[in-house]
C-alpha cells in the first residue's frame, strides 16, 4: 500500500483548506467523478451525478465553485462560511450573473477576505450566484459604493444552459 494520496483525498484536502475543515467530505462524497486534463494529467473538474461541482484552477490550485457545489456547501455545512446576502431588488441581476455592488449587500461573513471564492444568497438563504470577493466581509457591509463580488455564474445562467442542452 502506498502513502501517496489518491485524487479524492487531494480534492478533499484542498476544499478543507479553502472552505474550512470538514467541507471536503461534504462537498465531495464518495461517488464523485474526477476529470483530468488531457494535456497535463492534472485534476480539472469534479462532477456529482452529471453536475459539475467545482473546477480546480491550475493558476493557484484552489477551487472555483459552480452553482451545484455552492448549493451542497450551503446545505451540508454548518455554520456557513464565505457567504454574501443581497437585497431583494438585486436578486434578478445577480441571478443572471451580474456583479454584486456593496450597496446591495445586507450581510456578509466577516471572515471573507478579498479574492476568496464566495456564495451569494438572497435574504432567505437561497443560492443566487458564485463569484470572487473584491472586498472583505466587513468592507462589504460598511461600504455603499463599489463592487463587492465579481459574479462568475448565476443560477439563471445554469437554468438557461440546461434548457439549451435539452432542446
Amino acid at each position: 500500500m502506498s502513502d501517496k494520496p489518491n485524487d479524492l483525498q487531494k480534492i478533499r484536502s484542498v476544499a478543507d483548506y479553502q472552505f474550512g475543515k470538514g467541507v471536503g467530505e461534504k462537498l465531495f462524497p464518495g461517488g464523485v467523478k474526477i476529470v483530468h486534463s488531457k494535456r497535463t494529467g492534472r485534476i480539472r473538474h469534479v462532477y456529482l451525478e452529471e453536475k459539475r461541482l467545482a473546477t480546480l484552477r491550475p493558476t493557484n490550485g484552489l477551487f472555483s465553485l459552480n452553482i451545484a457545489g455552492a448549493k451542497r456547501i450551503m446545505k451540508h455545512v454548518k455554520p456557513q462560511r464565505l457567504w454574501v446576502r443581497v437585497r431583494e431588488e438585486a436578486e434578478p441581476f445577480v441571478a443572471r450573473g451580474k456583479s454584486v455592488f456593496a450597496k446591495h449587500v445586507i450581510d456578509a461573513d466577516e471572515e471573507i477576505r478579498p479574492q476568496e471564492e464566495v456564495t451569494v444568497t438572497n435574504e432567505k438563504g437561497k443560492v443566487l450566484a458564485v463569484g470572487r470577493a473584491m472586498l472583505s466581509g466587513k468592507e462589504m457591509k460598511a461600504f455603499k459604493r463599489g463592487v463587492a463580488v465579481r459574479v462568475r455564474r448565476g443560477v439563471a445562467e445554469e437554468v438557461k444552459k440546461e434548457t439549451l442542452t435539452l432542446v
